[in-house]
């Protein structure tokens, strides 16, 4: 019996260690390749997968924009008889440019690098089978319209639809006078770019027009390189015309809303002295610092509020923020819901403009940019068709700070010329 322990021992015992060790190397490899997968190079490598999707989202994105442009091309210039290819493509890559936005955005900064590398791979497939299509349809339009041209035709159509585009923008002149009269430069100075940008466009489509005309004059000439390039000029300034009369009504609703918007905020913070009566005695001294401070933030914003409506009413949406954050639980659900109430409009009505501005701000900038662009867009959605005020008021704000994340995101593409 002693003999068969000891053959055990002395043939079991080496087996355990040489196991163990074998166990232990294992594990530690594991936990290796778990780590390496972690580590700063499988990182830096799937943020440059990141990249790379990004990119070409930036340039679906604006393949898309063309596109637009070129299918009301072929609806002005040919009644909607030319072939739809051009319309099937472009639904095609708005849905997956809607779609790659939309994981670009649910993608989490810290995400693992497997899942970051997994979600943009799929993102460049889906992107790069969308650019094939668009360029495949462009290329079979292009045929057909070389094969169905009538450039006398396209000319009027093109002529007819500058002089309607120029009636419908009337004097931007005047509109861009009258606010600088009522408001200060920075509130006016989103509706003088748009006036410039579309008398400029127009002005560009008119001399690409006299071209044109004498290029139809020539029969060994093309003219529609010059038509597209008015109809593009065309696009341009009805896109700047319509941000013009956005800019002008929006400082115009900001500064009628103002007053009722201070009055509200002063409301507000009246009810909140009263509930700070019912709190513990420290609870009440952090809450009435908070609502100190809030109250002189508050006298600021309107001793300017005559001259920069817009930025009132967005300065009022972020103090009401504050003091929602300051109240904390300190209000009833009914008391909730009618802060909501009452704060709800004034924040949407920043959320939209500052949409606006990030929508102008971000059109030729980084894929950050407009993924924030496209978050903003989706809250201000959200806010709007909310039954729940309590739930539109969050939806309004996240719109707000992802307009404003946009924006800065844009400027600071710009001055780094990205």
């Amino acid at each position: 019996m002693n003999e068969t322990l000891e053959e055990i021992v002395r043939w079991g015992v080496p087996a355990a260690v040489v196991f163990g060790i074998a166990a232990l190397l294992a594990v530690a490899g594991v936990w290796a390749v778990r780590r390496s997968r972690r580590g700063p190079r499988a990182r830096a490598t799937a943020e440059l997968d990141r990249s790379a999707a990004g990119s070409a989202l930036v340039a679906l994105d604006d393949a898309v924009e063309e596109l637009d442009l070129e299918v009301a091309l072929s609806g002005a210039l040919y009644d909607g008889t030319a072939p739809p290819a051009l319309r099937r493509a472009r639904m095609s890559a708005q849905h997956t440019r809607d779609d790659a936005f939309a994981r670009l955005r649910e993608l989490a900064v810290d995400a693992h690098p497997d899942e970051i590398r997994r979600v943009t791979r799929s993102i460049r497939t889906r992107v790069d089978a969308a650019a094939a299509q668009i360029a495949h349809a462009r290329t079979e339009h292009a045929a057909w319209m070389t094969a169905h041209r009538s450039a006398d035709a396209q000319l009027d159509d093109a002529r007819a639809r500058l002089a309607a585009l120029r009636a419908e923008l009337g004097d931007p002149d005047a509109l861009v006078s009258d606010l600088a009269r009522q408001v200060d430069d920075d509130e006016a100075r989103g509706a003088r770019t748009a006036a410039e940008e579309a008398k400029a466009a127009l002005d560009e489509a008119e001399a690409e027009l006299v071209d044109a005309a004498a290029l139809v004059a020539d029969p060994t000439r093309a003219a529609l390189p010059a038509l597209s390039r008015a109809e593009r000029a065309l696009r341009r300034g009805r896109t700047a015309a319509r941000a013009l009369e956005e800019q002008h009504r929006l400082v115009t609703e900001a500064a009628r809303a103002a007053p009722d918007e201070l009055a509200a905020a002063r409301e507000a913070l009246r009810q909140a002295e009263h509930l700070r009566a019912d709190l513990e005695p420290d609870d009440a001294e952090r809450l009435g610092a908070e609502l100190r401070g809030l109250g002189a933030s508050l006298d600021a914003v309107a001793a300017v509020a005559a001259r920069r409506p817009t930025s009132t009413v967005a300065a009022i949406a972020r103090l009401r923020d504050r003091l929602d954050t300051a109240l904390g639980d300190a209000r009833t659900a009914q008391q909730r819901m009618r802060g909501a109430r009452t704060a709800l409009p004034g924040t949407l009505a920043a959320a939209r403009a500052a949409v606006a501005r990030a929508e102008t701000a971000a059109s030729t900038s980084s894929a950050d940019a407009r993924v924030r662009l496209s978050s903003a867009q989706a809250e201000l959605a959200a806010a709007r068709s909310a039954q729940d005020p309590v739930a539109a008021l969050d939806a309004a704000r996240r719109a707000l700070r992802h307009a404003e994340d946009a924006v800065a995101l844009a400027d600071y593409d710009r001055i780094n010329g990205r």
